[in-house]
């Protein structure tokens, strides 16, 4: 059977996991209430966070599918998809156009010499403009200096909710035949009895676990043949040989996987059996043979610290609540998570991670936290190092899209944290705003976006590299509000705190001593009594005994804790709570840290 081999790349919230849905679909390959994002955090946020492989049937011809994710803190997972296989369908908006992560995917893509097949979908859209995005997307093309021949790219004109594809805008479609059509016709065969005939050679692009067999390696056979029971020779990317045995065999059959004997040259599988395999390994017949280049990918921009949880509710809630549980978890997501590195040099469970992003680093303690972990963690930084004796920062390409009358806030908050705006296009009553910025400068700002926009602005951004320090950034940072007394917080006193600034707590929540319950809108900390309660007396006096109406508090979530965190403070996580608190949880303890006593 022919082989093809494709990914689905785009910008977030493009439509790829649902065009890979409907796909599965109309090919009888999955039913109508099954989809590519099976992750629980994934069906709650909307988005694709974990690549994933499947597989259809079309006119006698297996079609491998990757859908990876859109968003640019799991960048390292399209990375490393993308050597895989042989041409990418680029999904762009009818409406938005390429946005920062469209431009990071496709450069990418252009650099392996594939040549991609542009979907411009959500052509239904009220506001779609297909011929000027169609423009748009050539011109990125060109700026990411595409060969002639990628230049002469493709395009299809989606619907995909609605499963339906077009060749031309005016052309008749009920369905995606016209899409899978042009993949057979202009996505190169992965299969072929020449290369089934050489010695194996196979390279692991992801991994997985089963309980039963172990970790398993999701990978493309280059060349020859793979069987169940096969010895195998795996080569690291320091030429350095190790020999390992094949127990089981696996290829995708839609969302499933499916046991074989065997697989040939082309075919994407999955293995068993190789107990410590790794990301970007080469798998051969023979030691003589020459191993693959090994996957790279861009290094980490952001670090922080992760503890164990030792505040004073520490041990109540979680299951795993030690630095030795602690540790075997961030080894195992090691394994897997190419993206993130972990520095365990230091002791008593404190260990530093390097991610992508806020968010990449949030989904690893989200998933920790639902699987019964405690810990706290501190502020995130970006990474700062030194390159040819110049202090260098990673920068970010931001593209703001908001409406005309709010684009002076935005650009006056963006350049004091040392933005820079590269260009600015009108459309319609909104704008579209371009900067670089210093991921620093990011650091908490989208929180103050959404209120400054009024939740009518739009805010992505892509990372672009690592560019000369831009000095000192001002922040205007509000203080915060730390309760001095451990017990039930009261409504009458949350009520009378509220003046001060937002509050992250309700009636009856459990505080300690320096724990943040909410923030002081005057700056600079404030330590208070959340646990008092009102004086009572047997006279009523009328006018003053009403009953107390609370605004509703400002939760405290794991992402926005980061967000919002200061630099003396850690987010303690644990299963049931998200919690703020101070390193030192007394004025006292304070006190004695800043006179070098401690």
């Amino acid at each position: 059977m022919e082989i093809r081999n494709i990914a689905i790349i785009a910008h977030v919230d493009h439509g790829k996991t649902t065009l890979t849905d409907a796909l599965m679909r109309q090919t009888n390959m999955a039913g109508e209430d099954v989809s590519m994002d099976s992750n629980t955090l994934e069906k709650e946020r909307g988005i694709t966070i974990y690549s994933k492989n499947t597989s259809l049937i079309y006119k006698d011809t297996k079609i491998n599918i990757v859908d990876t994710p859109g968003h640019a803190d799991f960048s390292s997972e399209v990375e490393r998809i993308l050597r895989s296989i042989d041409s990418v369908l680029l999904l762009v908006d009818a409406q938005e156009g390429p946005m920062p992560q469209t431009k990071f995917v496709l450069k990418k893509s252009l650099e392996l010499g594939l040549k991609p097949i542009v979907v411009i979908n959500k052509i239904d859209k009220p506001a779609a403009r297909p011929a000027v995005v169609h423009d748009m997307v050539l011109e990125l093309f060109m700026d990411l200096g595409a060969s002639d021949d990628q230049l002469d790219f493709e395009t299809i004109y989606a619907i995909s909710k609605d499963g339906i594809a077009k060749k031309e805008l005016n052309d008749e479609s009920s369905d995606l035949r016209p899409l899978l059509d042009l993949i057979l016709d202009k996505v190169e065969m992965a299969s072929s009895e020449e290369k089934s005939a050489k010695p194996l050679k196979m390279q692991p692009f992801n991994l997985a676990y089963d309980d039963f067999v172990g970790r398993m390696a999701i990978g493309r056979i280059y060349e020859g043949k793979v069987s169940s029971g096969m010895n195998v020779i795996i080569k690291d990317a320091q030429g350095e040989a190790r020999t390992g045995k094949i127990t089981k065999l696996y290829t995708f059959k839609g969302l499933d996987r499916e046991e074989v004997a065997q697989a040939e040259a082309g075919d994407i599988v999955m293995i068993a059996g190789l107990l410590n395999i790794f990301i970007g390994e080469t798998i051969c017949e023979n030691e003589d043979q020459e191993a693959l280049p090994a996957i790279s990918i861009d290094e980490p921009t952001i670090s922080l610290d992760i503890m164990v949880n030792n505040s004073p509710f520490a041990g109540k809630e979680g299951k795993h609540v030690t630095g030795s549980k602690l540790r075997e978890r961030l080894e195992k997501e090691l394994e897997v998570n190419v993206g993130l590195k972990i520095n365990f040099n230091n002791e008593g469970g404190n260990y530093k991670l390097f991610g992508r992003g806020e968010l990449h680093i949030a989904i690893l303690l989200e998933n920790m936290r639902r699987e019964g972990f405690e810990m706290q963690v501190s502020q995130p930084k970006v990474i700062v190092k030194e390159e040819d004796g110049k202090k260098v920062e990673p920068y970010e390409e931001v593209i703001v899209d908001v409406p005309s009358d709010m684009a002076g806030a935005v650009i006056e908050k963006i350049s004091k944290r040392k933005g820079r705006m590269v260009d600015m296009k009108a459309e319609n009553e909104h704008q579209r705003l371009v900067f670089e910025v210093p991921t620093r400068g990011l650091l908490g700002y989208r929180g103050e976006f959404i209120v400054d926009t009024r939740g009518e602005g739009i805010l992505t951004s892509r990372v672009i590299g690592f560019k000369e320090y831009a000095g000192d950034i001002v922040k205007s940072e509000l203080g915060s509000m730390i309760s001095m007394e451990t017990g039930k917080a009261l409504a009458y006193a949350i009520w009378n705190l509220e003046q001060r600034g937002r509050i992250y707590i309700c009636p009856n929540t459990e505080v300690y001593s320096g724990m943040v319950i909410g923030d002081v809108s005057k700056g600079g900390d404030m330590w208070v009594n959340p646990i008092k309660g009102k004086k009572l007396t047997n006279v009523r006096a009328s006018g003053s005994d009403d009953s107390i109406i609370l605004t509703p508090p400002t939760e405290v979530t794991l992402e926005r804790g980061l967000e919002i965190m200061k630099d003396d403070e850690f987010l303690e996580i644990t299963p049931k709570s998200v919690r703020l608190r101070k390193e030192f949880l007394t004025q006292t303890e304070k006190a004695k840290k800043a006179k070098g006593l401690i």
